[in-house]
C-alpha cells in the first residue's frame, strides 16, 4: 500500500479537487495522478496550494480517447482508479445528451477496459487494484413525499445526465461480474463547498446574490434534496476506498435534506447579515421561473450503511456546511471573477495546449 500509484480522474473539478488535495496531503507515500481535460469545470487554481507536492502530477487529456487512455494505463501501471470525470449539469444533458453519452459512458468503459487489460495479466487481480466509480443518487428517479434512496433502490433515471450515469455504474458492475474485476461504487447528494462552478445552485446564487441579480427558481420551488458538504464527500472516498469491500455499494448523503425555497431562504438570510443588508433584501431577488422538463421532485439518500460498516458520517450541519461555503466564495473573489470571465482557460490553453 505505500507505493500505491492511483489515477484520479476528472481531479481538477469541483469534487475531485477535493480528494486530490486530501489524497496528496494525507498520504504522501501514494503517487497520485490528476488525469483532466480541463473542460469549463476543470480549474487548476483549485489545487494551487498542492502543485508542487512531490507526490501529485497532473495530465491533461480525454477519457473519450480509448488510445490515450491505453497508452497512459501501460505507461504509469496504476494500481487503482478513483473515477470522478463526468459531465454532471443536468440542464446541459437535455441541451445535449451525446457529450453526456461520450464521457460519461464511453469514457468509463475506456478506464475499465484500460484496468483490465494491465491488471489481468496473468488471469488474477492483485489485492492492491481497485476500480472506484463515483456516481449520484440520480440514477434512482424521484421520491414521493416520504422514503429514502438506499443501496437496494431500483434505478429509474429520469434526464439524460441520470440515464448516462446509471449506465456508467451498470458497466461496472458488469465487469466486475463479467471479468471479476475489484470494483466499489458510490453513489452520492448533492453536493456543496468551495471551488464548484457557478452553474449550480448555491454558487450562483451567492454570486447573484452579492451582484443583486435575480435568482432563478424551477417551479414552485419545493423540490427536495439532500445535501453534503464537499469535504464531508471526500473523506467519504477515502474511507471508501481503503475500508470499503470490494464488489459492493455504498451511498454517501449529507442526512441534510432541504426544500430548495427553504434553503434559498436560509442563503438570502445568511448573506443578508454577511453584506450587512437590511433583512429580507436578498429574497426579493427570488424570481420564479418556469420549471425544466422531467424535474425530479425529491432525492433523499438513506447513507446508515456507510455509517455503520465503515463509520463515516458527515462533519458538519447544513447550516454550518453553508456557512463555511458563503465564507469561502466571499473570500475568494478572484477565483470568481477568473471562473465567471473564462479568464483562467487562457491559462490553461497556453501552458496545456
Amino acid at each position: 500500500m505505500r507505493d500505491k500509484k492511483i489515477l484520479i480522474t476528472g481531479g481538477a473539478g469541483f469534487i475531485g479537487s477535493h480528494v486530490v488535495r486530501l489524497f496528496c496531503n494525507k498520504y504522501d507515500q501514494y503517487k497520485i495522478f490528476n488525469l483532466d481535460k480541463l473542460t469549463y469545470a476543470g480549474n487548476l487554481e483549485n489545487l494551487e496550494d498542492i502543485e508542487s507536492f512531490p507526490n501529485y502530477k497532473f495530465i491533461k487529456g480525454d477519457v473519450v480517447d480509448h488510445d490515450f487512455i491505453n497508452d497512459l494505463f501501460d505507461k504509469e501501471q496504476f494500481d487503482s482508479v478513483i473515477h470522478l470525470a463526468a459531465e454532471s449539469h443536468v440542464d446541459r444533458s437535455i441541451e445535449d445528451p451525446m457529450a453526456f453519452i461520450n464521457t460519461n459512458v464511453f469514457g468509463t468503459v475506456n478506464l475499465l477496459n484500460a484496468a483490465k487489460t494491465i491488471w489481468n495479466k496473468d488471469g488474477k487481480y492483485a489485492e492492491q487494484h481497485l476500480f472506484y466509480h463515483v456516481s449520484t443518487d440520480e440514477v434512482y428517479g424521484s421520491l414521493g413525499a416520504e422514503g429514502l434512496f438506499t443501496e437496494d433502490t431500483s434505478y429509474d433515471p429520469k434526464s439524460p445526465y441520470s440515464a448516462s450515469k446509471a449506465s456508467s455504474d451498470h458497466f461496472v458492475r458488469a465487469y466486475a461480474n463479467t471479468y471479476r474485476m475489484p470494483i466499489v461504487i458510490t453513489n452520492c447528494s448533492n453536493n456543496y463547498g468551495a471551488n464548484q462552478f457557478p452553474e449550480k445552485l448555491l454558487p450562483l446564487f451567492i454570486n447573484n446574490i452579492k451582484e443583486s441579480k435575480p435568482l432563478p427558481v424551477y417551479g414552485d420551488g419545493k423540490y427536495t434534496r439532500d445535501w453534503l458538504w464537499v469535504n464531508d464527500h471526500a473523506t467519504a472516498i477515502d474511507t471508501v476506498f481503503h475500508k470499503g469491500e470490494k464488489g459492493e455499494t455504498y451511498n454517501i448523503g449529507g442526512f441534510n435534506e432541504w426544500m430548495n425555497i427553504d434553503l434559498i431562504k436560509l442563503l438570502c438570510k445568511i448573506m443578508d447579515h454577511k453584506l450587512s443588508r437590511s433583512k429580507g433584501t436578498s429574497e426579493q431577488l427570488i424570481t420564479y421561473v418556469k420549471d425544466r422538463p422531467g424535474h425530479d421532485k425529491r432525492y433523499a439518500i438513506d447513507a446508515n450503511k456507510i455509517k455503520n460498516k465503515l463509520g463515516w458520517e458527515p462533519s458538519v450541519t447544513f447550516e454550518e456546511g453553508l456557512e463555511k461555503t458563503v465564507d469561502w466564495y466571499l473570500e475568494n473573489e478572484k477565483w470568481l471573477n477568473n471562473v465567471t470571465s473564462g479568464a483562467y482557460k487562457e491559462y490553461y490553453k497556453k501552458q496545456y495546449g
